[in-house]
This record gives C-alpha cells, structure tokens and sequence, in this order.
C-alpha cells in the first residue's frame, strides 16, 4: 500500500472532491484564492485530465483520481501530477482510501463493467482489502445500486457496491456519474448502514 500526503495522524482533513463536470466556480475561486486550504483532492471520474491538472497544481496538494466512462483522453493524456488509484487502496495521512473506476456496462466503450466483471475486480482486491482494513473511504464513478442512481441501463449502480458497502463498512463512499445540482453538502449525501454515500457531482468541500 502506498503512502501519500501527511506522515501524522491527521484528526481532520479537508477534502475537496469533483467529477462529471467542469465548475466555472471551483476554478475562480481557486484563481481568487477563495478556497479553505485543502488537504486532498479526490476526482470521481468524468473530467479533462487538464482540469485536473490545474486543481493539482494551483492548489499545490495531492490530488488521487479513478476515471469514468467518458474518461477515454487519459490513455494519452493522463492528467500531470495525479495518481489514478483504480484497484488500489492508498493510505493517506490515517486514512485508508479504496478506489474503483467505471459505470454499469451499456454500449461497450471504455470503463464500462458489468456486475460479474465488477465482482471479479473486488475478487481480485480481497487481499489488499484484508490486509487494510478498515477501509475508510471508496472512491468511486458510479454509485451503490438503489442509493443515487437511475433506472436507465447507463446510470444503474452496482450491486456489488452495496456488498462492499455491507463488508467492509467505510465511512464515507464517495462518487460521481450521477448529473444533479445541489444547494447543501447534506442534499448530496446519503446514509446507508452506517456509511455516508456523496454524490460529488460537480465539486464539494467536506471534512473527515
């Protein structure tokens, strides 16, 4: 398991996460130096590899990714400076981060799984997942089954996210995939045994 960011045990650690698309905002208040400083940047997939290049290097901290299914740029153009962390569990500062790339398989493009190839990924992760635990954080393009999704073939979560969730019990599950406009950090946040589930659509700050 890598270790990125702080070497102490961080009590609270500003996170900011986006995904899906580019915020006009987010960027001029990074320009403006608006933003309370940040400890970790976290994309759910579905973003330009220059963004997040830019986020990277102006606010000049750690910025960890895993891609989405309209991420087909970054086998040429992997974004400077970030670290794709898809089938990895990374440690940073005390917190164990768990990443998982792609969306529900509909047309045959690029980070498109279906269930079985999905359950095969986490098979394949059962050592790392084991030999981490606890896992913290998942960070992830499409959501949990039932939690945040839709009923078109596309925008379906995974199942096996839901078992994940049941087995390993993070803290927070974070994704993106899901287009929706929100007012508060709360709107964006569902409770799911035990777990906080974030649909980082766009960008949000929160606290861990």
């Amino acid at each position: 398991m890598k270790r990125i960011g702080p070497s102490k045990k961080t009590h609270q650690l500003k996170i900011l996460a986006v995904s899906d698309y580019t915020s006009k905002e987010l960027i001029q208040r990074v320009e403006d130096g608006q933003l309370p400083e940040i400890d970790l940047t976290i994309s759910c997939g579905d973003l330009d590899p220059e963004y997040l290049t830019f986020l990277r290097d102006r606010i000049n901290r750690p910025l960890i990714y895993v891609k989405g299914n309209h991420d087909i740029r970054y086998s040429s153009s992997n974004p400077r400076g970030c670290e794709d962390i898809h089938g990895r569990i990374i440690r940073f500062g005390s917190l164990h981060i768990m990443g998982l790339e792609g969306c529900m398989w509909y047309n045959g493009g690029p980070n498109q799984y279906t269930e079985a190839m999905m359950k095969k990924q986490l098979f394949w992760m059962k050592l790392q997942i084991w030999k981490n635990r606890p896992i913290h954080m998942v960070v992830t393009h499409a959501p949990p089954r039932h939690i945040h999704d839709r009923e078109d073939r596309c925008h379906m979560g995974f199942e096996n996210f839901r078992r994940l969730i049941d087995k390993t019990a993070p803290d927070y599950f974070i994704h993106g995939h899901i287009h929706q406009e929100f007012d508060r950090l709360d709107d964006r946040i569902t409770r799911f045994n035990g777990t906080n589930v974030i649909n980082t659509c766009g960008y949000t700050l929160f606290e861990v």
